[in-house]
């Protein structure tokens, strides 16, 4: 007699989203008020890029230490997220009343260090309630993700005649509302695989399967390109005023080019039902691609070619994020799918860095369009590895 299926409320997975949403917020926080930050601290223009690449060594410090002692394997992912949800507000507000450069930089650091415990534990959370339409999940997840990091730059520009100290304050409440929330809604999903025992040798017996592998090398040339898209996206704005005499409000149109990309995750979820998750991921790659080899032609045109241009391109260059996810948690051992997919945003993270510096070192030596093209080297291999996944999994 066949089993009856587990049934899903209807209400799991927008929670998730929200909470997703509320806690990734503090992503970009600190980035949506760099300018005041400069002027109060009396900072240089290399800041937006260390503020960034605070926020993902802290990020990177986390996962690692979370997918080494297999947390969100082992104890409740709900009350993994709670945790990190208030710690991370916490250590988001401390900005407000950090007196130097170095305590700015701490903050950020350790409010990245908790968001270790937001994505990638958002991202177990959904994988425990959906078996089937995974990629489906997750592209409404990590659509919060993107809409979350690009929220900072709506309240800069909402609150333009409020203290920048109101986006600090903003999203810290926002993000524990959204982890209290997802706490006292959620519970553990009904295919959360058998907690996985403490086993640190679990991250290189994932990396020995072949489409894991494949997935998880995609995902890192992705992630080559994203973040350091989306650093440069207020950069490339003020660039192109500059040189045109233009007028963009910076904070807004950076809100929607980063934001479009949560659009853009949701509809990738609805297409990997129908041509699974590597094909919607190998043509947003190749997409977001285009987009880095063609952006240095684009700062003279007009306005609103240049503005189309950067739209589509915050479209695609975050599509094929939920897909590489989806594929990972497919492709992983049951009892370590949030070790996966810890360890895979460890090191993709890690290589956000080194994109962000180098691209931020290039920009502040010679403050040319071809800088970009450094990014396209993330499309390139990602589209490379990803070739190599050959097995289908839950999409």
């Amino acid at each position: 007699m066949p089993l009856n299926k587990p049934t899903i409320p209807k209400y799991i997975l927008p929670v998730i989203v929200f909470s997703q949403f509320a806690g990734t917020s503090l992503w970009f926080a600190g980035n949506a008020v760099v300018p005041d930050l400069i002027f109060e601290l009396g900072l240089g223009e290399s800041a937006v890029g260390h503020i960034t690449m605070a926020v993902q060594a802290g990020f990177i410090i986390g996962t690692l230490i979370f997918a080494i002692l297999n947390v969100a394997d082992r104890i409740s992912p709900v009350k993994v997220f709670l945790a990190c949800s208030f710690l991370g507000a916490l250590f988001n507000i401390l900005i407000i009343y950090g007196d130097s450069f170095f305590e700015v930089l701490s903050a950020r650091i350790l409010t990245g260090f908790f968001l270790a415990g937001i994505y990638p534990v958002g991202m177990k959370i959904a994988s425990d309630w959906h078996k089937k339409g995974l990629g489906k999940a997750l592209g409404y997840l990590v659509g919060a993700l993107v809409v979350g990091t690009a929220f900072p730059h709506f309240l800069k520009y909402a609150g333009g005649d409020l203290p920048w100290r109101f986006v600090l304050i903003s999203t810290s409440i926002l993000s524990f509302s959204g982890g209290l929330l997802l706490y006292l809604m959620v519970e553990d999903g009904p295919f959360k695989g058998k907690a996985g025992a403490f086993k640190p040798s679990a991250l290189f017996t994932l990396f020995r399967d072949k489409n894991f592998r494949s997935a998880a090398f995609g995902y890192f040339g992705h992630m080559w390109e994203l973040y350091a898209f989306w650093a440069f996206v207020p950069v490339m704005l003020a660039y192109h005023n500059n040189i045109t005499s233009g007028s963009l409000n910076v904070p807004l149109w950076s809100f929607i080019i980063i934001g479009i990309g949560g659009v853009s995750c949701a509809i990738g979820g609805h297409f990997s039902i129908k041509v699974g998750s590597k094909k919607v991921a190998f043509f947003s790659l190749s997409m977001s691609g285009l987009s880095c080899l063609l952006i240095p032609f684009l700062f003279e045109s007009a306005t609103w070619l240049f503005i189309l241009f950067l739209v589509m391109w915050g479209f695609f260059v975050v599509s094929d994020s939920p897909q590489f996810s989806a594929l990972v948690a497919g492709s992983a051992d049951r009892s370590y799918v949030a070790t996966g997919l810890t360890i895979v945003n460890s090191i993709g993270f890690a290589i956000t860095i080194l994109s962000i510096q180098l691209v931020t070192l290039s920009w502040v030596s010679v403050e040319n369009p071809y800088v970009f093209w450094m990014l396209l080297f993330g499309p390139l291999f990602g589209l490379i590895t990803l070739n190599r996944f050959d097995k289908k999994v839950l999409t």
